[in-house]
């Protein structure tokens, strides 16, 4: 019998369980694979509490790495024995063991660890989206990257500055400022202690910035459209602080005619064509040694509760992953 984190109800860390649960034999069109890593993720701690709501009872976690152990009929995509790693779901990474449709699994290359595969898919498919789909940056430009010492923000930041960009990286910490500076960032904004959109300013002689990189929420909202110059795209792609309050759409004029989206990565990667270039997109980076991906903690797979906590007091920077 095999295991997985699973939730009755939704709430703090202590509703994750760990239980026992079958695995049956993959069904036409899909895949068993045996995880030997699994990323955490802050949309984890959204589908727990039901921010982003699930059917109820459920497993969690959008990414992990492993080997395939079993096909299903008309499976072409991967073979048995074969390194994967995946991002965007469905729901359920949190397992030792799980079925999954074929067409979400990308193999892994050799010169990537299952803990680096499992660290980067999510996070890293998201800064590939970000930086060369949702707006696609061009040398010479200057962008505003929000948590920069979190696991997208390490990477969109290395990212972005192979990329011709001067990077501006928010943090919450002296200590996280250091680590965004070693990832990339040009300039680096305490905003526990300053203002960052003067501080943009300052940075841009009053110009402000052509995107907005913003998985904070609430609390840089304002802000964040603050920094943008005229036709400026604030991307807001995460609420680690909490939801965005409604927007009135006249602001977006009165600042300058600015542009704001809320991607996801499923809908930048739902046909498979595209998932597989912004895969080989972000394993050409990591492979070459341009983007360097921190795992800075590790927890056991049925200790997800801690993890949980840890990353939501702000403990972990980086990556994190759950070892079955």
């Amino acid at each position: 019998m095999t295991h997985a984190i699973r939730i009755h109800q939704t709430g703090g860390p202590d509703v994750l369980c760990w239980e026992a649960v079958d695995v049956p034999s993959p069904a036409a069109g899909e895949v068993r694979v045996r995880q030997h890593a699994v990323g955490l993720n802050y949309i984890d701690t959204y589908h727990r509490t039901g921010l982003y709501p699930l059917p109820l009872p459920s497993g969690l976690g959008l990414e992990a790495a492993g080997v395939v152990e079993a096909i299903g009929d008309g499976v072409t995509e991967v073979k048995v024995g074969d390194r994967v790693a995946y991002a965007g779901g469905p729901v359920g990474a949190y397992a030792e063991v799980r079925n999954l449709p074929a067409h979400r699994l990308l193999p892994l290359p050799e010169s990537i660890s299952f803990e680096t595969g499992a660290a980067m898919m999510l996070q890293g498919l998201t800064a590939a989206y970000l930086l060369r789909r949702t707006y696609c940056v061009q040398p010479g430009d200057t962008v505003l990257i929000h948590a920069a010492a979190g696991g997208v923000g390490l990477i969109a930041c290395q990212w972005a500055k192979v990329l011709g960009a001067t990077v501006i990286g928010t943090v919450g910490s002296a200590a996280k400022g250091e680590l965004a500076r070693a990832n990339g960032c040009d300039h680096v904004i305490d905003y526990s202690r300053e203002d960052f959109a003067r501080r943009v300013r300052e940075i841009t002689a009053g110009e402000g910035v052509p995107v907005v990189y913003d998985g904070v929420g609430k609390d840089t909202f304002m802000g964040s459209l603050d920094s943008l110059r005229p036709r400026g795209v604030m991307v807001s792609y995460g609420n680690a602080s909490g939801p965005v309050p409604p927007v009135d759409l006249l602001l977006l004029s009165q600042k300058g005619s600015l542009f704001i989206t809320r991607p996801t990565l499923m809908h930048y990667t739902a046909q498979r064509a595209d998932l597989v270039a912004l895969g080989k997109a972000l394993f050409d980076v990591v492979s070459s040694g341009q983007v360097k991906v921190a795992v800075n903690q590790t927890y056991a797979l049925k200790n997800a509760a801690q993890a949980h906590r840890d990353l939501e007091s702000r403990k972990t920077t980086g990556s994190t992953v759950l070892l079955p």
